[in-house]
């Protein structure tokens, strides 16, 4: 975020996005469709309108169009009559195509399309709370001037999107050998995907990085679990989390998606979020730390020669 922005409007800033996170769960409560419910937004709300992340709303266009296409993507071969894991693996090889089409790399894409997949969404409730939600989300950085000064594109490298199919793929195959039902949380691959982009990637990063998606995902399973009314749980778990990246001196913004996933998954799969949150991130986030060392290496020698 700029750093002329003033407290006094990063604070109204925190405001209208909590509001605008809270006001997706009482259309959720009041409807009874827990489909319309996206964790995603809550993490685009955050670093589109607050933080004001350069890579998420230089092009306002594709706020809204990114996410809507993958998660038409997804909730389309969702309802292909193939296995889970093909529909995984169908859904991201072609949101890459896609991505790579319209000249995007907008990480949330990559949750909104997996997120009809994994929670088996059926209802077009889903592919309608999207469009929504992204038009609005667009409409706020258009209307406040959000993305105002920032150069409009920027080299994108698009080898990052092959080596993350490849790391993913990896990943699940391990998964379905060993019987794990956790292969796939869309907060963490979107936290994944943009950190193979990043130019510098430490050890320091990756554990921070793992830190506070296990405890955000610790944070929004106790508080499903323990507290009735959706609402209070959500802006507990928002104020929470906004806290909880304080402390650790990070800037995450799927650390606001996570506590919202026990809304959208089955109670048997919410249980064991904390701990495959953990497993996950260990794994993925350690090969990602790895190949980035490599490609350092790699770099380092062709500027010797």
């Amino acid at each position: 975020m700029d750093s002329t922005v003033s407290k006094k409007e990063v604070m109204i800033s925190y405001i209208i996005s909590f509001a605008f996170i809270i006001a997706m769960m009482t259309a959720s409560v009041i409807l009874k469709d827990h489909e319309i419910i996206l964790p995603e937004v809550a993490a685009m709300a955050i670093a589109m309108w607050v933080w004001r992340d350069a890579g998420w709303i230089r092009q306002p266009s594709k706020i809204f169009l990114a996410p809507s296409i993958t998660a038409l993507i997804g909730f389309v071969v969702n309802q292909l009559p193939i296995s889970y894991l093909g529909k995984v693996i169908l859904t991201l090889i072609l949101m890459m195509l896609f991505l790579r089409i319209i000249q995007s790399n907008l990480g949330p894409s990559i949750a909104t399309g997996l997120l009809p997949v994994v929670t088996n969404a059926t209802e077009w409730s889903f592919v309608i709370s999207v469009f929504i939600l992204t038009f609005l989300l667009m409409l706020g950085v258009l209307l406040f001037g959000l993305h105002k000064g920032l150069e409009k594109k920027v080299k994108i490298q698009y080898k990052y999107m092959v080596v993350f199919l490849v790391l993913i793929f990896v990943w699940i195959a391990l998964c379905s050998i060993v019987g794990y039902p956790l292969a796939v949380i869309p907060p963490i691959l979107v936290v994944v995907f943009e950190s193979l982009q990043k130019p510098m990637y430490s050890g320091k990063m990756a554990f921070k990085q793992g830190l506070v998606l296990t405890i955000s995902a610790t944070v929004g399973t106790l508080l499903y679990f323990s507290i009735d009314s959706w609402i209070l749980v959500t802006l507990l778990n928002m104020i929470l989390m906004l806290i909880l990246l304080y402390i650790v001196g990070i800037r995450v913004p799927a650390v606001y998606a996570f506590p919202l996933l026990p809304f959208v998954f089955p109670d048997e799969i919410v249980a064991k979020l904390p701990l495959g949150s953990f497993i996950t991130c260990m794994f993925l986030l350690s090969a990602v730390l790895a190949y980035k060392k490599i490609e350092m290496k790699q770099k380092g020698r062709v500027m010797q020669m």
